[in-house]
């Protein structure tokens, strides 16, 4: 028997289908409207790129001390991945509480999510979550120098793919980065898509990053990857031990 809440969220994503249809539709025709759009686009990109190297945002350096470590990025690509034309239509209960499960090939872990203090990115993972978004794809970063992050959410598994929207940032006010904080990777202010990141030991960060949840079970998983280090040695790049969402869930309760 489907229950209300599988019925409600059911509803809220058929309407959301149908909005995606009629933007879909109506970005076709401004395309036939405007045959400059793709030299436009591809501009935009390789300016954009230039941008973010030049900010540090592809920096790697084996050497850096810890205070240069590399913070926790996203750069969407918005041809790369199952791609939306828009933040997912809100259908969280801002007053009930949520929980999403991590399947992974290493362990479970299960996270409290914060839709209190971080509606919209609960309600965005939740979404993703349901569409299997993140089923089947891998953690693509570690890092073990300076910062303590498992960095996971990206389906090309490159550091720069997303789910084609981007939505603002929530919960920064005081913000903190304990062992088992779960929170958004970006490419710079109200820039979150899809990539997330598990911190597994007290980590200093500015508050930048979207705080959404806390890890109730299985740190003890994510510290055991840690353990394992860095493919060819460092303390920044993907983790020795291969890691992949098997399956994310997300539900009230």
């Amino acid at each position: 028997m489907v229950s209300s809440e599988q019925r409600r969220r059911q509803l809220a994503r058929e309407k959301y289908e149908r909005q995606m249809q009629r933007r879909a539709e109506a970005e076709a025709k401004r395309k036939k409207r405007n045959t400059v759009v793709g030299a436009s686009v591809a501009a935009v990109l390789v300016l954009g790129f230039a941008g973010a190297y030049a900010g540090g945002v592809f920096k790697a350096d084996d050497k850096k001390s810890s205070a240069d470590v590399a913070v926790p990025t996203a750069v969407p690509t918005p041809t790369q991945g199952k791609q939306y034309p828009a933040e997912p239509a809100m259908t969280v209960d801002t007053k009930a509480a949520y929980t999403a499960v991590l399947e992974t090939n290493s362990g479970k872990i299960t996270v409290s999510l914060d839709a209190a203090k971080a509606p919209h990115t609960v309600n965005s993972f939740a979404f993703l979550a349901g569409e299997k978004y993140f089923d089947g794809t891998k953690c693509h970063r570690l890092t073990t120098q300076g910062i303590y992050v498992l960095q996971c959410g990206d389906p090309t598994g490159t550091g720069r793919g997303g789910p084609g929207y981007k939505f603002a940032d929530e919960n920064l006010e005081g913000a903190t980065y304990p062992a088992g904080t779960l929170a958004m990777a970006n490419s710079g202010p109200n820039t979150n898509g899809s990539q997330f990141f598990v911190v597994y030991k007290d980590t200093q960060l500015p508050p930048s990053y979207t705080p959404f949840g806390k890890i109730t079970g299985g740190l003890d998983v994510v510290q055991k990857i840690a353990e394992a280090g860095v493919k060819g040695g460092g303390g920044d790049g993907a983790p020795a031990k291969d890691v992949q969402l098997t399956s994310v869930t997300a539900a009230k309760g």
